[in-house]
């Protein structure tokens, strides 16, 4: 498998383009940690809500339990108490929706923070690297076959050259249809060249 071109000036535009990706996505994993971290802070208020309710609570329920000894009113005391429980646990569902809020926020924003270089990485950096890399392997394979492999070059190289350059070099068109090993030894490199691949030895 060819992963990068022979040529040095496309080889370092690849070792680039590759760092870049790996520097992005790790960028963007430690940028999204960052991101939850602070948010989770924000729950803080949450938590407060619901330890608060539930110390109201058990203070409520206490006392109301103690109420009903009392004669004559300890009923309506206790059912007065036992109100303000409920109301204690309304403020711990309270603080408890915050913390699932906060709590989902920090989830979803990490994920965006991450999914949205690795999906830019996906549409454009990683197309153009397994084009060059399948390319360029068949073009090294070829190119190992000897004159087999270089006919096949030389083929594909009148295909995909501009037809300026092969209207301005006329003799390679009759070159290659007498098959001229020096032709094709041409053609072939003019292939290899826009692989970023080295001719044949």
């Amino acid at each position: 498998m060819k992963l990068y071109a022979d040529r040095p000036f496309r080889w370092g535009l690849q070792v680039a383009a590759d760092l870049f990706a790996v520097f992005l996505t790790g960028f963007a994993i430690w940028l999204a940690m960052e991101v939850h971290e602070q948010v989770m802070r924000l729950r803080a208020p949450g938590d407060g809500l619901i330890n608060a309710g539930n110390g109201l609570r058990g203070t409520f329920d206490s006392a109301a339990d103690n109420a009903d000894d009392v004669p004559l009113v300890g009923g309506a005391l206790a059912d007065a108490l036992h109100t303000g429980s409920d109301a204690s646990t309304k403020l711990s569902e309270a603080g408890q929706w915050q913390v699932e809020a906060v709590t989902d926020l920090a989830w979803w924003l990490a994920a965006v923070l991450i999914a949205m270089p690795v999906l830019f990485l996906l549409v454009t950096w990683l197309p153009l690297r397994v084009r060059f890399i399948r390319k360029a392997t068949a073009g090294a394979r070829l190119r190992r076959l000897g004159d087999g492999g270089r006919d096949l070059l030389a083929l594909r190289a009148l295909v995909t050259q501009p037809l300026p350059r092969l209207a301005a070099a006329g003799e390679v068109t009759e070159g290659w249809r007498a098959r001229d090993p020096e032709v094709l030894a041409e053609l072939a490199r003019w292939e290899l060249h826009r692989l970023g691949l080295r001719p044949h030895p």
